[in-house]
């Protein structure tokens, strides 16, 4: 339980950063980025099993690549959720998906 709550506020911080380098990334204070990492987690596990499902033959067609607007629709999606996380625009939602999804593999090593 511990680990899990230690990952949520690695998760948090790295949302935090995500916002502080990207200028169209903006979230309040660390409870919301919190709440984000929440909202960012339930939303990986129900939601984008079943978009990387529909999207399969794209996804073959750019061998992976279509997985990064995926991502960035999801943090969209997110920000439309959670009302102290804002993101404006597509591009900005897709550098940030990459820093985050980036900077998580460094959080879910062992």
């Amino acid at each position: 339980m511990l680990m899990l709550l230690l990952r949520f506020i690695g998760f948090a911080l790295i949302i935090m950063f995500t916002a502080w380098i990207v200028p169209g990334i903006s979230v309040e204070n660390f409870k919301w980025a919190f709440v984000v990492a929440i909202v960012i987690s339930l939303i990986n596990l129900f939601i984008k099993p079943i978009l990387i499902l529909i999207t399969l033959p794209i996804n073959i067609l750019t061998l992976g690549l279509f997985t990064l607007v995926i991502n960035a629709l999801l943090l969209i999606f997110a920000a439309y959720l959670v009302p102290g996380f804002e993101v404006d625009g597509f591009l900005n939602a897709l550098l940030g998906s990459v820093i985050i999804s980036l900077l998580t593999v460094g959080l879910n090593l062992p």
